[in-house]
């Protein structure tokens, strides 16, 4: 690894514990990639390179210690938060203990939105490999001095220029269609990314389903990892396994919509954040996997 000590920026991560390699692989994000002892990513569009030290303190490349603590969500109060959560819930309690480090990241709204419409019925290794082409082709190269070449995620107007054919021998299938025409309502202002980002919860989620294949689920998880609101409960397959399971196991019939409901009274106004701690837990330890019967 060529990055050196001196070039580096410190950046403290605040009383709560705080784990690097858990938040950037807890399936928010997939571009990001092991390097040395740390992982090399792009936030829009500056490379950088960030590291781990010690459980509150984090070392990142050239001037990018401000933007770096924003998009990990450092700034976010994740005690006031948890003490949401209700003390009596003991498989989140557990889901919590496991892994306190993680946090929500807060990415770029288009980049976030774009990637989830790719991920549909994907597996996170796909996603990943579709995410990079996609920046690889389309995206701005993008360097730093140590770090090897990478690439932004590409902008609405170039994706929407290069055409569905294009997209879908970046591996997208059909959801070719859908970045396409979301992509192009997005380029053309027909659809405001930064109009969405003052509106309340409940009329961003209407804006957002509006665009062509981007169903309850996608903006949800665009809300959630890409606007901040932590009040978006995204529900896929994993989580809808982990409701059930946990709080609904002799319910034949389960909506999206009740699980959503049921959701902000169980685990209150932070819900999103309550979910990805059960889903981290529950996708990748053996005590989660068998509380849901997996």
């Amino acid at each position: 690894m060529a990055v050196k000590a001196g070039e580096l920026h410190k950046v403290e991560t605040g009383s709560w514990p705080f784990d690097l390699a858990a938040t950037l692989n807890s399936g928010q994000v997939f571009h990001w990639h092991a390097m040395g002892d740390g992982f090399a990513g792009v936030i829009g569009r500056k490379a950088v390179w960030v590291r781990q030290v010690e459980p509150g303190l984090l070392e990142c490349t050239g001037g990018m210690a401000e933007t770096v603590r924003e998009y990990l969500g450092l700034g976010e109060d994740m005690a006031a938060m948890a003490a949401t959560f209700p003390a009596d819930d003991a498989a989140l309690q557990r889901a919590v203990a496991w892994c306190p480090g993680l946090r929500i990241l807060r990415q770029p709204s288009w980049e976030c939105l774009a990637t989830f419409i790719t991920s549909s019925l994907k597996q996170v290794p796909h996603i990943r490999a579709i995410s990079l082409r996609l920046r690889e082709r389309f995206g701005e190269l993008v360097r730093e001095e140590g770090l090897p070449d990478q690439w932004a995620y590409p902008e609405p107007s170039v994706l929407a220029a290069a055409g569905e054919a294009a997209l879908r021998e970046c591996g997208l299938g059909y959801r070719a269609a859908f970045l396409v025409r979301t992509a192009e309502t997005v380029a053309s202002g027909a659809m405001d990314l930064g109009a969405v980002a003052t509106m309340d919860d409940e009329k961003a989620l209407e804006a957002l389903t509006t665009l062509h294949g981007v169903g309850d689920k996608i903006a949800s998880c665009a809300l959630l990892f890409g606007f901040g609101r932590t009040a978006a409960f995204p529900v896929d397959v994993w989580i809808e396994r982990v409701m059930r399971e946990l709080y609904f196991p002799r319910a034949r019939k389960l909506t999206h919509e009740r699980l959503k409901t049921f959701a902000r009274r169980r685990f209150g106004r932070h819900c999103g954040v309550a979910q990805q701690f059960l889903f981290h837990w529950a996708r990748l330890t053996d005590c989660g996997r068998s509380e849901i019967g997996n």
